[in-house]
């Protein structure tokens, strides 16, 4: 059960409502055997046309006494009234008691599932950025959503099977044990029997079920990738081939699904049948002793009631043995959320770390290295960017220039070394303190479906309309925002798909610019730009940069003339560094890259 220990944990906050929905269920099954225990005293009164023999047993020794007034003769159609107005009476609260069960418990269950989903989304947030470059997108996809869903039906949505099915099979078998001690052992060297057969059908479930699970996070992969590159497939005439690896994933995962639902689908009817056998075993059995006056205190009449109260363990036997099933299914989805949940977390934040309120003199990495899965990505880094300075990184693809930016805001911790800011470790620094002192410009624009102001205002959501008019004009975007319908309030559709390009790029930057932070952290901001988007970017990207502390990386080095220094990676190594002037004179790799481009 450990499995389910988090399913637990979120039910043990809600111990009040637990125990409620307990008292309920155990009401409902009460009055469910006082209907049905009536029936003695009904088959008593049909087969015999009084109550007289009923005080042969305690339980008939009660009912004929409440039937039956002190010195009055017995009235049969009081009799039969009485016994129809109990068992309408029981039947009524019976079926008040469920109700009020799941009303207590059909709450809670959505509950447990809203937390098992915030949490997971939550923890998807915290995950560093490495984690994703490992993950396919689909797959994660797949787990907060068929996953989830999965734990909602298999797990969550049998949650009342799991209590109110055992107390009803315990009740009952309570009361029969109490009427006839040897047909109730009889009926319990059955049982496991009945466990080990139907444990034999579920075993497979859970292997099945994470096999679909792999292959349903696969086919959103494909459909992710599909919607993303549609261009690109159709350019290239492979809609074959991708409707191919898409049909072959999905018929992997119907197969997968039928394997499951035979599987899942046998239990029930394979309980009822053995159930049934065991009903009929009784009835064979217990009516020979009945017939031969074999069982003390157990006539035709209590037999027939008992035969009754075991029929009514058919049925949550049979739900029990599914919900067991669904358990087994749900277990592989609840093995694949924890998987996320249980990630341990790369970049933590320091709760007692101080607050970072100013920057006021230099980032410095100090003997950084960096390796991921003992690749070596950063090699003996020691740099110093000064306040108000502005650093340029180059170098070929996989040299290292973006882990090393994305150090800074601690997008991944350093293997060894040290990156200060200020003169303190930044692990000294609370993350979001931290994070509050800079601007992140990608290289592709990351926008969201939402207006423009609303996505210009992301990092300042308490901006006004005049700020985020300022911050548009200081990125070169305020004219064409307000040549759209609805100007600022116009939505830029999924990932700014209503936008050029140059105008996405520019939103970020004004973006960056309502920030206002005092480090700002351009990964190729404008290697994806026309000529004409480059430039009127690359101004925003100036008027931006004025009196800031920044850290450019850039792939067309013309950009960056300017910088105060130019740090060239080769390998994760810095091999040159000076400004675009001494890196000229000294003939090197630098000088290199610059004479490509000019040939370009």
């Amino acid at each position: 059960m450990k499995k389910y220990s988090r399913i637990f944990n979120y039910l043990g906050q809600f111990k009040g409502k637990v125990v409620l929905y307990f008292v309920f269920i155990v009401l409902s099954i009460v009055f469910s055997i006082v209907s049905l225990g009536m029936l003695a005293p009904f088959f008593q009164l049909i087969f015999k046309g009084n109550m007289g023999e009923l005080g042969e047993n305690p339980v008939t020794t009660y009912i004929s006494r409440f039937l039956i007034e002190p010195g009055q003769p017995f009235n049969p159609l009081h009799g039969l009234a009485v016994i129809c107005v109990i068992i309408i009476v029981s039947i009524f609260l019976k079926n008040l008691f469920l109700y009020l069960s799941f009303y207590v418990l059909n709450p809670l269950k959505n509950r447990i599932v809203n937390n098992l989903r915030s949490e997971l989304y939550e923890k998807i947030l915290h995950l560093p950025i490495g984690y994703f470059t490992e993950q396919r997108k689909g797959d994660l996809i797949s787990r907060i959503t068929n996953d989830v869903s999965e734990v909602e039906s298999s797990l969550v949505g049998a949650l009342e099977g799991w209590i109110r099915d055992p107390l009803t099979i315990v009740v009952n078998f309570g009361v029969l044990f109490y009427i006839s001690p040897k047909l109730t052992f009889a009926i319990l060297i059955c049982i496991p029997v009945i466990g080990f057969v139907l444990g034999r059908i579920s075993r497979a479930l859970k292997r099945h079920s994470n096999e679909a699970a792999e292959k349903h996070g696969e086919s959103l992969s494909v459909i992710d990738e599909t919607l993303n590159g549609l261009r690109v497939i159709k350019a290239f005439n492979v809609e074959s081939l991708l409707k191919g690896r898409f049909g072959r994933i999905n018929d992997e995962l119907l197969d997968a699904k039928n394997r499951i639902s035979r599987r899942r689908d046998m239990a029930s009817p394979m309980s009822e049948l053995l159930g049934v056998m065991v009903f009929v075993g009784i009835l064979w059995f217990g009516g020979q002793l009945v017939l031969e006056q074999k069982l003390d205190g157990l006539d035709a009449s209590l037999f027939l009631t008992y035969l009754a109260l075991f029929y009514n363990i058919i049925n949550p036997v049979k739900t029990l043995s599914t919900s067991f099933s669904n358990m087994q299914k749900g277990s592989a989805a609840i093995k694949r959320i924890e998987e996320v949940l249980t990630t341990p977390q790369t970049v933590d934040d320091n709760p007692n770390g101080k607050k970072l309120e100013s920057f006021n003199s230099s980032i410095e990495f100090r003997n950084v290295r960096f390796a991921y899965d003992d690749a070596v990505i950063l090699d003996n880094i020691n740099l110093v960017v000064e306040k108000g300075k502005t650093v340029a990184l180059v170098g070929s693809s996989g040299a290292g220039k973006s882990t090393l930016a994305d150090l800074v805001p601690r997008f991944h911790d350093v293997t060894s070394g040290e990156v200060l800011i200020d003169g303190v470790n930044i692990r000294d620094y609370s993350l979001h303190s931290v994070r509050s002192q800079m601007s992140i410009v990608t290289q592709e624009p990351i926008l969201f479906n939402d207006t423009i102001a609303n996505n210009i205002a992301l990092g300042a959501t308490n901006a006004s309309d005049e700020e985020i008019r300022k911050a548009a004009e200081v990125a070169n975007a305020h004219n064409f925002i307000t040549q759209k319908e609805l100007g600022y309030q116009s939505n830029i559709g999924d990932r700014g798909s209503k936008l050029s390009g140059g105008e996405r790029q520019r939103l970020t930057i004004a973006r960056a610019v309502l920030k206002n932070p005092p480090i700002l952290i351009l990964d190729e901001a404008t290697s994806s730009l026309d000529t004409e988007s480059e430039r009127l970017v690359q101004d925003a990207i100036n008027n931006m940069m004025q009196n800031r502390t920044s850290i450019v990386i850039a792939h067309r080095l013309s950009t960056i003339r300017h910088a105060d220094e130019i740090i060239v990676l080769q390998k994760g190594k810095i091999v040159e560094r000076g400004t675009h002037a001494e890196l000229i004179t000294q003939n090197g790799f630098y000088k290199r890259l610059v004479d490509m481009q000019e040939v370009k």
